[in-house]
């Protein structure tokens, strides 16, 4: 199907992807949902340590430190691997770091150490932060760019759905028998080695698959949608404002959801009077509202520019943590559901407007917008200091992060 545009050009409707990508684009959207799982669950072990080790809320915050922090290391250092070695190596780097990662839990379990868990889970960080660099692109690649906000943002409906499963896996195996006072980590021990011994298999397979010729559509084609397009030959890669800004908007979004999701289960426990296990089991619906949005987010964006969508789904956010840090009982829990629902297509959203018309910096731009989650590194700290005193409170902050994000969408999306 064609259209003519207004300069009289005849302009071919955009194809979602092709038939020789199906089997490489569904391994690789397979890879959102499989980092999903694992972010999440570190929510659920954020709260298992502070039983199981006498944590604090700051303390226990050296999860999300480990995982997110792994993400700024790994960025550029998994961005060069990727140019250097192509998508499907990177793929395998990131789901070898990944299992190793996850076996490390064992030794770790064994002498009861916090510093050998966080160590663990910085070595796992860095197999997910090599996927996540990876995965962007490689999705983007799989097509058109025109619909490439539509592939990145049906591959992380996926992601979402792992992100429902992580935390049903971790309150079943982790928080479903927490005995007050308990420092047993065998649970921890023996799902990590199932989960590391369900990734290298993985990894196994996708050495297998032949991964088609691909050409660079960032490279070979301009988005026709995209506003003042002005690609220079030599133009640097900080020179490109939509990506610096993108870059800031990533770190603010990946801060907001780290501070979110850490301490969802202590929302539910101390202002809903839920127990650990029921509040886990919260987190499920939590990130399901999440799943939603995905969905319903890539629906929207046939009708309405993803940019536009980012901007009204930014403005809601600080609606519903306004909300939530009155401490209102259902209406404020509502709230808290709702947050993860706008927050959907956020991180896609924000990954594929940042990589618009960078023609040979899109890969390396993917790292550094990859390394902007190191923002979920820091904000649970904060959030968390002031969770010690009132956990709804702390969801004042995440105000300011979607302030930065509304920017973006409304204004500084634009290519310049």
């Amino acid at each position: 199907m064609s259209s003519i545009s207004s300069s009289g050009k005849e302009i071919t409707k955009a194809k979602f992807t092709e038939s020789r990508f199906l089997v490489t684009i569904t391994f690789v959207t397979s890879l959102f949902m499989l980092w999903g799982i694992a972010i999440t669950m570190g929510d659920v072990l954020n709260k298992h340590f502070q039983h199981t080790l006498s944590l604090t809320k700051t303390q226990s915050a050296f999860v999300q430190f480990a995982i997110f922090g792994a993400y700024f290391v790994m960025g550029i250092p998994a961005g060069l691997f990727m140019k250097r070695f192509g998508y499907k190596n990177g793929v395998l780097l990131g789901l070898s770091l990944f299992a190793l990662g996850s076996f490390l839990f064992v030794p770790a379990a064994n002498v009861g150490s916090f510093l050998l868990f966080v160590s663990a889970l910085f070595i796992l960080g860095c197999g997910l932060s090599t996927l996540e660099t990876v995965a962007h692109p490689f999705v983007a690649s799989l097509g058109d760019q025109r619909t490439s906000d539509q592939r990145i943002n049906f591959a992380q409906a996926f992601n979402a759905l792992g992100a429902i499963l992580g935390p049903a896996i971790g309150s079943y195996f982790l928080l479903r028998n927490n005995v007050e006072g308990s420092t047993d980590l065998t649970s921890v021990k023996v799902l990590y080695m199932v989960i590391g011994g369900v990734i290298a298999t993985i990894a196994i397979c996708f050495s297998f698959v032949k991964v088609p010729p691909l050409t660079d559509p960032h490279v070979e084609a301009l988005d026709p949608d995209a506003v003042n397009v002005d690609v220079k030959p030599g133009k640097k890669l900080s020179e490109h404002r939509h990506f610096v800004w993108a870059v800031a908007a990533q770190f603010f979004n990946v801060a907001a959801q780290s501070g979110t999701w850490a301490f969802f289960i202590n929302y539910g426990h101390e202002k809903m009077g839920f127990t650990d296990e029921v509040a886990g089991n919260y987190m499920v619906l939590f990130m399901a509202f999440m799943l939603a949005g995905r969905f319903i987010g890539t629906l929207l964006m046939r009708f309405i520019a993803p940019h536009s969508l980012l901007a009204i789904f930014a403005v809601g956010n600080i609606l519903m943590a306004t909300i939530v840090a009155q401490s209102f009982g259902w209406p404020s829990f509502i709230a808290l559901l709702m947050i993860n629902f706008f927050m959907s297509i956020m991180f896609p959203t924000i990954f594929s407007l940042g990589l618009k018309n960078l023609g040979s910096h899109t890969q390396q731009a993917s790292s550094f917008i990859s390394m902007g989650v190191v923002g979920g590194a820091l904000f649970p700290f904060v959030m968390g200091a002031v969770a010690e005193h009132d956990v709804a409170s702390a969801y004042y902050l995440p105000i300011i992060c979607y302030f930065v994000i509304f920017l973006f969408g409304y204004k500084f999306y634009k290519v310049q």
